[in-house]
C-alpha cells in the first residue's frame, strides 16, 4: 500500500497500529463524504419542485430515523476512542528492558549520548529488534523529536524530562526532524536514525569506545560539586538521604506524601531541593540552578541511576547516632568520655 500512497515507510513495531487507525479514520471520512453527497444529490433530484405552484407535502419527524443517526455515529466514535486509546497507551507506556539513550535538544541540533559513552550529533545508531528509550531535555526552547518511519513524536520541554521509545523492525537510515517551530533554523534541525543489525551495532559501539559513560562523568561531577559530603552512597555524610537504591523507589516526603524517584524527581531535587524535602532531613541543601548544564544534569542522573543495584521501598531514613562504647578499662558505672 505504501508503494502508491505518499506516506513514510513503516519501520517500527507501532507504526502498523498507527497506520491502521489512520486508514480507519480516512475510510470513515471517505465513506460518509460519499454517502452524504449521494443522498444530497438524490434528494435534490427526487424532491425538486416540478412547477411553481407545487406545495410540498408536510413531513413529520421520525423517531426511528433520529435514533439511528444518533446511535450509529456514537458507536463509530467509541470505536475510534477505544482504538486510539489502545494505540496511545501502547506507544507511551514506559518500555521495559530498553536501551536508554540521553538526548539534549539545542538550537539547532540534537545531541545523543549512549549509556556506554558514545556521543552523536544529528545521528543516532541503534540495533534492530531492540527497544530504545530516549530520555530527553532541551537547553533552550521547546523542540519535538519526530521519526516519521517509526510514527513516534513527542515534545522536548525546557525544565523537565520527556521520553519516547521505539523498536525498529528493519535496518535502514530513517530521517528525523524537529516538529515544533523553534527559531530561525528550525527547518535544518534534523538528522537520521541508523538502524543496524545487532552484530554490526556492537562493532560500531566497540569502534567508538574510549569515551566515558554518562554515569562515569556524572560520578566526577557528583564529587566535584561536593554532593558526596552529604549524600554518601550509604548516607555516610549523615546530612542527606542515601542514594543506593533510591532510583525507582518510593520516597517519603516531609508532609508524609510519597513520590516515585524517577529522573524528573532527581532533577528537581538538584535544581530545587526545597520543593520536596525527604522526611528525616532538614532544608539545608543548596540549589545548583545555573551551576550545571542540562547535559551535566543528565550525567548526574545517570550516575544516581547506576547506584540502584537494589531498590528498597524506602531508603531515605536518617541513620541513628552511634552509641559510645565504654572503655575496657573503665570501672562499672563510670560515664564514657
Amino acid at each position: 500500500m505504501q508503494s502508491w500512497l505518499p506516506i513514510p515507510e513503516s519501520a517500527s513495531t507501532v507504526s502498523g497500529d498507527v497506520d491502521a487507525l489512520y486508514f480507519y479514520l480516512s475510510g470513515i471520512t471517505v465513506f460518509f463524504t460519499l454517502l452524504i453527497s449521494a443522498v444530497i444529490i438524490y434528494f435534490v433530484i427526487r424532491y425538486r419542485r416540478r412547477n411553481q405552484f407545487e406545495i410540498p407535502r408536510p413531513i413529520e419527524g421520525s423517531t426511528k430515523l433520529e435514533t439511528l443517526w444518533s446511535v450509529i455515529p456514537l458507536l463509530i466514535a467509541m470505536t475510534i476512542f477505544v482504538w486510539g486509546a489502545k494505540v496511545y497507551f501502547n506507544m507511551y507506556r514506559p518500555a521495559q528492558n530498553a536501551i536508554e539513550i540521553y538526548v539534549v535538544g539545542k538550537q539547532w541540533m540534537w545531541k545523543f549520548q549512549h549509556a556506554t559513552g558514545q556521543r552523536e550529533i544529528n545521528e543516532l545508531h541503534i540495533p534492530v529488534g531492540r527497544k530504545v528509550k530516549l530520555i530527553m531535555t532541551t537547553e533552550d526552547v521547546i523542540h519535538d523529536l519526530f521519526v516519521p518511519a517509526f510514527r513516534t513524536k513527542i515534545d522536548v520541554v525546557p525544565g523537565k524530562y520527556t521520553s519516547e521509545w521505539f523498536e525498529a523492525t528493519k535496518p535502514g537510515r530513517y530521517h528525523f526532524f524537529c516538529a515544533e517551530y523553534c527559531g530561525m533554523n528550525h527547518s535544518g534541525m534534523g538528522g537520521y536514525v541508523v538502524v543496524m543489525e545487532p552484530a554490526e551495532f556492537e562493532n560500531w559501539l566497540s569502534g567508538n569506545a574510549g569515551q566515558a559513560s554518562p554515569a562515569v562523568v556524572g560520578r566526577g561531577l557528583f564529587e566535584s560539586l561536593g554532593c558526596a559530603s552529604c549524600h554518601g552512597a550509604n548516607a555516610e555524610g549523615g546530612r542527606g538521604p542515601a542514594l543506593i537504591g533510591v532510583y525507582g523507589s518510593k520516597v517519603v516526603l516531609k508532609d508524609n506524601q510519597s513520590v516515585n524517584a524517577d529522573e524528573s524527581y532527581i532533577r528537581e531535587s538538584i535544581l530545587n531541593p526545597q520543593a520536596q524535602i525527604v522526611t528525616g532531613f532538614g532544608p539545608i541543601m543548596p540549589s545548583f540552578q545555573g551551576q550545571v548544564s542540562e547535559e551535566q544534569l543528565l550525567q548526574v542522573v545517570a550516575y544516581i541511576k547506576s547506584l540502584s543495584t537494589a531498590k528498597p521501598e524506602v531508603s531515605t531514613a536518617k541513620p541513628p547516632p552511634a552509641l559510645a562504647k565504654p572503655s575496657p578499662t573503665a570501672k562499672p558505672g563510670a560515664s564514657p568520655k
